[in-house]
């Protein structure tokens, strides 16, 4: 296979099922689904794309929960030669409609709860839905295809990121990088004995399908237990039926779990969880390791990188960092002047690999300001340690400057998390006349824990420096998070805003 391209997914996908022959590898909601299917049904999507047009290059978006047809159809995308445009389903109709026209997608994979928001969004547009069921079935009925040739630098996948400003831009990611970017988080995977694993994640973001693609480098037969979305009872559930072994989360997930009551479950197959997606609080990390009695491997990356730039390991981890970098990946502290900064001091995070993106769909200047000399501009604080152990700070775009002193949010969030009371926290700035911003949080406390925003004021100033701590702390029923469980910062500071609703 060769002459298909040395990192096309597909023959990835393919070579896995050949290599560790037919298993039961995939659960969900009570029914077990095998490689065999899974790449027989794969091959015969593929064939049903083809016969109804979609060409290499062509972009389908699949917008479904989480289901065994997500990872069908990306094998069948990626085996027409096509690009995989996944799209979260939490969409407002005018974002959907942005995706939809701006990708140029021919074609989309939708699930049956989603069929009247892209109706809705896709009115007027040449695309062609499927949804799953008896739509998906059809695609099914022919022949199965075989592998559509694609170079290492084709693209693979587009994936539309909102960041915290601005309409969603799409980022362009090749075979290759999501390849490496999978065998990347294998190699920390492989320090592990794990082989069950949860998959709580939407497998639409680009944390869910490097996991996914990890899965194809494996040597050993790995399971997993598919969840249609993050419910944290429904998590302890299927730990203890299947004796699962890890699940990747991001923070939120990890807190919500660590309010939720275990009764009898016995959860003693955990090994340890994958930590990634936003920045994990040191609280929240020794509260998991001591609650479950397993490891918290974190990670970090970002969509631009193809989800990895670093990984701790079972035999290479240090308290507070993100691992090393992943293999191929270089990683540079910069300051505002673009200069490289000595181990242990502070700037901004830049990357060099094969994961870094093509650039931003239909935006080279963007591209150009995001990518300088190969290296990615992550946006991101943080250091380098002098053994190469990487730490986050906080984001570039979340930094509060109070009367001309930068504060980090997550300085305060973390502060606000030791308060036993607190479950969740976010930390942003509000514009005042007289400090320039004022430093204000909100946060959500555990079940049966009562505090109020002014007992939380005095514990983060007992602990923090004069112009960190944050002035005013509101208690809110839920602190909004976004649809892949990161903090929305940008919904809090509207709540937060003179006239906001907190």
């Amino acid at each position: 296979m060769s002459d298909l391209g040395a990192h096309h997914l597909a023959v990835l996908a393919e070579t896995s099922v050949d290599r560790l022959g037919d298993y039961e590898s995939l659960f969900f909601e009570g029914k077990w689904l095998t490689t065999a299917e899974i790449h027989e049904r794969s091959a015969r999507v593929a064939g049903g794309l083809r016969g109804h047009g979609v060409r290499p290059g062509d972009r389908v978006v699949v917008m479904t929960m989480n289901a065994p047809e997500v990872f069908i159809s990306y094998r069948a995308i990626w085996r027409a030669g096509a690009v995989v445009t996944p799209v979260i389903f939490l969409q407002s109709e005018p974002e959907l409609r942005h995706i939809l026209t701006d990708s140029g997608a021919v074609a989309a994979i939708i699930s049956p709860e989603l069929v009247a928001l892209f109706s809705a969004a896709a009115a007027g547009l040449d695309i062609r839905a499927y949804v799953i069921g008896d739509d998906f079935a059809r695609l099914e009925d022919g022949p199965p295809a075989g592998i559509e040739p694609r170079a290492d630098g084709d693209l693979a996948a587009l994936l539309y990121t909102g960041g915290t400003t601005g309409r969603a831009k799409g980022v362009m990611l090749s075979h290759r990088g999501l390849w490496e970017a999978g065998r990347g988080l294998d190699l920390a995977v492989r320090t592990t004995t794990a082989t069950r694993a949860l998959l709580p994640l939407p497998l639409s973001h680009a944390y869910g399908l490097v996991v996914a693609i990890a899965e194809w480098h494996s040597d050993d037969r790995r399971v997993s237990v598919l969840q249609r979305w993050f419910d944290p009872v429904g998590w302890l559930d299927l730990v203890a039926e299947h004796r699962l072994e890890t699940s990747p989360v991001v923070p939120a997930m990890l807190q919500l779990l660590l309010a939720q009551p275990r009764g009898d479950r016995d959860l003693s197959s955990l090994e340890y969880f994958g930590a990634g997606g936003a920045t994990l609080p040191p609280a929240v990390r020794t509260a998991a390791e001591r609650s479950f009695g397993v490891a918290v491997l974190q990670g970090y990356g970002c969509t631009e990188a193809s989800g990895v730039i670093s990984a701790e390991t079972m035999t290479d981890r240090r308290a507070g960092s993100v691992g090393k970098p992943a293999p191929l990946v270089e990683v540079s502290i910069r300051d505002l002047a673009g200069d490289a900064v000595p181990p242990g001091e502070d700037g901004e995070i830049c990357a060099r690999g094969p994961g870094v993106m093509l650039g931003y769909w239909h935006d080279p200047e963007l591209t150009a300001r995001t990518v300088q000399d190969g290296w990615l501009h992550t946006g991101d604080i943080g250091h380098l340690d002098e053994d190469g152990f990487l730490y986050i700070v906080d984001r570039l775009k979340d930094l509060i400057i109070r009367g001309g002193f930068n504060v980090f949010p997550r300085d305060v969030e973390d502060v606000l998390l030791e308060h036993p009371a607190v479950q969740l926290a976010a930390c942003v700035g509000r514009p005042d006349p007289e400090h320039g911003e004022e430093v204000v949080a909100v946060v959500q406390l555990a079940p049966g824990r009562q505090a109020t925003g002014a007992e939380l004021v005095e514990f983060a100033r007992a602990r923090m420096a004069k112009y960190k701590y944050p002035r005013e702390v509101t208690v809110l029923a839920a602190v909004p998070l976004t649809s892949v469980g990161k903090i929305n910062r940008r919904a809090v500071r509207d709540l937060v805003r003179p006239g906001g609703t907190a």
